[in-house]
């Protein structure tokens, strides 16, 4: 085995990136809603923060066409996404205002709650911290569920599924 040994900078930019996908990461879809529309779009970077209060974030990066659409959202609900939906997660990363794939319906906030997915969160944002090329998004978790199955993984810029205890 070869391995690669580097400074993260500018001119490292790929190897970093290579280094970070070799974690794997759960696949969420996070929606909202903007004047009435349902907006959509596919994250890994989620993770649990603070059981009381019931905290969760997730990263945007600031170039990211849909920026200006989530990064202000008040509301807003965290599918983590069964490994049967990995075309639903590619369906969203590619265009994030298309839902005519989606089975859904709207909470009482008028967010789109996405059908089938294995764990969803509803949350209502509590905070944002400036971090590099991204923001980091803080929502109180205001409603959860989740169904028995096998998540959907990411890794090395493929898609997955965990196999299972050996």
């Amino acid at each position: 085995m070869t391995e690669t040994s580097f400074i993260p900078g500018p001119e490292t930019t790929r190897a970093f990136r290579e280094a970070l996908g070799c974690f794997a990461t759960g696949v969420t879809v996070v929606t909202t809603q903007v004047g009435g529309k349902p907006r959509a779009i596919t994250v890994n970077s989620f993770s649990s923060v603070s059981l009381t209060p019931p905290l969760v974030l997730w990263c945007l990066d600031h170039k990211s066409n849909r920026y200006d659409v989530f990064a202000g959202a008040q509301n807003y609900a965290i599918h983590v996404m069964g490994e049967e939906q990995q075309r639903l997660a590619l369906d969203f990363a590619r265009d994030g205002d298309d839902f005519s794939h989606a089975r859904w319906q709207a909470n009482a906030d008028g967010v789109p709650l996405l059908d089938d997915c294995l764990a969803r969160f509803e949350c209502r944002l509590s905070a944002t911290h400036e971090a590099g090329d991204h923001i980091i998004i803080l929502g109180e978790v205001t409603r959860a569920m989740h169904r028995p199955g096998h998540g959907l993984i990411f890794k090395r810029g493929q898609y997955g599924a965990f196999s299972g205890l050996l």
